[in-house]
């Protein structure tokens, strides 16, 4: 794509979600279907109407560049100022401590139970079945280290990647659309920090969470706290710079791990935490985050010649994986918001997160769905090897 298209293109990110929010204020049924919800569906629609090149046409290598850059800086910005106003609950550490277990049994449950079914009529079976593990026990960046590990070909690695992707976007979709309700019927459900459900019903409408952000008092604390996340991000990048040349291919595991610590110790500092807005800056990161990862799913791209077996094994996965996690929640008592976000965490990594959290309401989360992402990092390699090997 041209420089000026991209621009345009990179203009319409970041706006986007500012109109979108004005239309879940005005307009009621949009209100409904929440903003991460909406900006899922425009940039889904951006990326299969046509407009966009495919992988092999002119202008998809610097198409590809701008969304990776704004997909990788979008989640560091936003943890930060999403965790400085964090308030930490010594009650809830069992409920988390609980999900990420069954969470993490869940996902090897799903996978050797899946196997059996799929994994036989799958060329190089075993080495997909190690990487899927990899991947939804930690995140991408297991997957591509798994598939270095057991020398995966390069282009069968990136096809695998299209597919997971298209497949963990379905699962999102139904979370944000109905899976969150649906767990919340079945689970306990406690109360949500930045949301009442029953005020904002009877409103009709939401209220503008960054109204007075750009006067004096606000935009004091908002150049403070965007100050305060370089550094944090800084820093972070600098430490798990320094972690991965001692071991090699954990830089994203120790830079989110660093970002959140600091970020964590410096919200027990009062000037810290008193600051404003903090939160709802850091939820319009996400909103971006949202509409640029929809419009890379491009469906046209995609390969389908053999490719259900694939399919078939990823869907069975992550639906029997979710079903686990919220039956074991069932039976341990664990509240359906850090149910979800456990089985999200292991899915789909992470940097998802703190938008499945924005789309629950419910920054009580956060944390929880962090930390139980760095422990999926940690475990994805070991567990990816393991299962090629069982299946060998």
């Amino acid at each position: 794509m041209k420089v000026f298209l991209l621009v345009l293109l990179a203009l319409f990110y970041c706006l986007a979600p500012a109109g979108v929010l004005w239309l879940c204020r005005k307009v009621r049924w949009i209100g409904k279907i929440g903003p991460i919800l909406m900006l899922y569906f425009i940039g889904a629609i951006l990326a299969n109407i046509g407009i966009f090149p495919t992988p092999g046409e002119e202008g998809y290598e610097s198409l590809a560049s701008m969304q990776e850059l704004f997909t990788n800086a979008m989640i560091p910005l936003a943890i930060p100022l999403m965790l400085f106003s964090f308030t930490y609950r010594k009650s809830e550490t069992r409920d988390q401590l609980l999900a990420m277990i069954t969470g993490l049994l869940a996902v090897i449950v799903a996978v050797v139970a899946g196997y059996p079914i799929f994994g036989h009529h799958i060329p190089n079976g075993p080495q997909v079945a190690g990487m899927y593990t990899a991947c939804l026990t930690g995140g991408t960046v297991n997957m591509a280290a798994v598939s270095k590990m057991l020398d995966v070909d390069g282009q069968q690695y990136a096809l695998l990647n299209t597919y997971d992707m298209i497949v963990s976007f379905t699962y999102l979709v139904f979370i944000m659309a109905i899976g969150t309700r649906l767990a919340r019927k079945w689970l306990p459900v406690k109360t949500l920090d930045h949301y009442d459900e029953k005020a904002v019903r009877e409103a009709g409408e939401e209220k503008n969470p960054y109204k007075g952000l750009f006067t004096g008092r606000g935009l004091s604390h908002a150049l403070r706290l965007l100050g305060l996340t370089v550094v944090v991000v800084g820093l972070s990048a600098g430490i798990a710079i320094g972690i991965s040349k001692l071991l090699p291919g954990t830089f994203m595991m120790f830079f989110i791990l660093a970002i959140t610590t600091i970020s964590i110790a410096l919200s027990f500092w009062k000037p810290v935490h008193k600051l404003e807005y903090g939160y709802d800056m850091g939820m319009y990161f996400i909103y971006i985050f949202s509409i640029v990862v929809a419009s890379m799913a491009n469906v046209r791209a995609l390969d389908f010649s053999g490719a259900l077996w694939i399919i078939g094994f990823l869907f069975f996965m992550e639906i029997v994986s979710l079903s686990l996690q919220l039956i074991t929640a069932k039976i341990f008592k664990i509240d359906a918001d850090t149910a979800v976000i456990a089985s999200v965490t292991y899915i789909n990594s992470p940097p998802f997160v703190p938008m499945i959290a924005a789309s629950m309401r419910n920054s009580r989360v956060l944390m929880p769905g962090l930390s139980i992402g760095i422990i999926g990092y940690a475990a994805g390699n070991y567990l990816g090897v393991l299962m090629c090997q069982l299946f060998s």
